[in-house]
């Protein structure tokens, strides 16, 4: 899963989430030995650099600025829609904070749940477009380890497989192998990819299938998902555009890693806000 490749980090105002993707790589013969090799070894994983050349970041970067709950502001809520999925109160928290304070920029979002394992595509305007199972970093935790993505996969450790929670900006690339995926976090070499199940005494596949999420760690750190999910919906949701990934915490809350909000309280001030207004106009036409 670990590869290494540059990364531009975002410019983030105040208390806002930390925001990367890719710069274009410029290549130099070590360099280029270097990710021949990693992807002979990485072939397996389904995870390898992205042949980023110039192309690597075609889209423009947008703007990351701190969303801060709007409490004095009377503009409607808004909330986004899980149809008929039940996700937990964290995805729905985040989702609804996504929407309301508009930090997606009105781009297609993700969000990761890492607690119930699984994955919430959504068009910009925050109707959910499906949702799937995934697999994820083998060990519990919501930072990478500094360096991680320079190493061999043979060096990591077991505790050193997590999937990095934060806000990300990502874009769909193809490894050295010319297959698709979508690059989360370059610095990391974090990115979401069709299940691999060459290795078949992992059972990705019937992890993948199985009705418990407690059986879904097995990555390096890198988010699986079922073939056909990322072909039908992850890339037809990144096709020519830039997307923003949340890939949710379970060591903190995600007021502490995205500087969200509640949705609903802001709601019920606005509510109550507009409740006093009537009274006091109807008081003043009396």
């Amino acid at each position: 899963m670990k590869t290494r490749n540059n990364n531009i980090e975002l410019k983030v105002v105040a208390a806002a989430p930390v925001t990367r993707r890719a710069r274009p790589w410029r290549w130099n013969r070590p360099a280029l030995a270097r990710l021949m090799w990693l992807g002979a070894l990485g072939a397996s994983w389904g995870v390898t650099p992205a042949l980023a050349r110039d192309e690597a970041a075609p889209h423009a970067t947008p703007a990351v600025v701190a969303t801060a709950a709007p409490e004095a502001s009377n503009a409607p809520v808004r909330q986004a829609n899980f149809g008929q999925e039940r996700p937990s109160k964290d995805a729905r928290h985040v989702a609804d904070w996504v929407m309301d304070a508009r930090d997606n920029r009105g781009l297609p979002f993700v969000i990761v749940d890492k607690v119930d394992a699984k994955v919430y595509v959504f068009y910009a305007d925050g109707r959910l477009r499906a949702t799937s199972p995934v697999l994820l970093g083998s060990a519990v935790g919501d930072d990478s380890v500094p360096g991680i993505g320079e190493r061999p996969l043979s060096s990591i450790r077991p505790e050193e497989r997590t999937t990095a929670a934060g806000r990300f900006v990502a874009d769909l690339d193809k490894n050295l192998h010319g297959k698709q995926m979508l690059w989360v976090d370059y610095d990391s070499s974090l990115s979401m990819h069709p299940v691999v199940t060459s290795k078949a005494a992992e059972r990705r596949g019937e992890r993948l299938a199985s009705s418990t999420p407690l059986d879904n760690r097995i990555s390096y750190g890198c988010i699986n998902v079922p073939a056909d999910f990322f072909k039908t919906v992850v890339s037809a949701a990144f096709n020519k555009t830039s997307g923003i990934v949340y890939v949710l915490p379970e060591t903190r809350s995600p007021q502490e890693v995205f500087g969200s909000y509640d949705v609903d309280e802001r709601a019920r001030a606005l509510q109550a806000r507009q409740a006093d207004a009537g009274l006091a106009a109807q008081a003043g036409a009396n």
